[in-house]
């Protein structure tokens, strides 16, 4: 690995991803803008980050960027073409633990998933990892349960 990624976002005009770069033999930090081509508001972002990512030209570039952070661009990117703001673009990749995930349509819901995956993946702990305990006990304090009138039991059902 030649490049070491440092920061990437996009420039809507023209649709480029923007990458922040150090040269990991003689330090230097550069910046390079990618031009994100054919690419429109109805266009798979997953597909279009894998195809930019696997480009002999920006391989090398791109080889510590991950498919999932190539993908939020693209996002972006499509959320903008499509006359979203910035702000609703950013606002959607934030996890809402009161959000009804029943109400998204699928790209949305794949989204959150793919994040929610992420996040558990940065949160798990390994039998490797220093901080890991093998044995947790935990008391939670009890529910307040409520009563339903099907919870009753009933003489007559046998």
């Amino acid at each position: 690995m030649r490049f070491k990624a440092k920061r990437c976002g996009v420039l809507f005009s023209p649709p480029s991803i923007v990458l922040i770069y150090q040269h990991t033999e003689t330090k230097k930090v550069r910046k390079r803008i990618i031009p994100v081509r054919n690419f429109s508001k109805y266009s798979d972002y997953s597909m279009a980050a894998e195809r930019l990512k696997n480009h002999p030209r920006h391989r090398d570039y791109l080889e510590c960027v991950s498919q999932s952070q190539l993908e939020k661009l693209h996002i972006i990117l499509r959320d903008h073409m499509q006359g979203f703001s910035l702000e609703h673009s950013l606002a959607s990749f934030h996890l809402d633990p009161d959000e009804d995930l029943n109400k998204l349509d699928d790209e949305e819901l794949t989204r959150k998933k793919g994040q929610m995956d992420e996040l558990f993946e940065k949160n798990r702990k390994r039998k490797d990892d220093p901080e890991f305990v093998y044995d947790i006990e935990v008391n939670f304090s009890k529910p307040v349960l409520e009563k339903c009138s099907w919870d009753e039991e009933s003489d007559d059902e046998f």
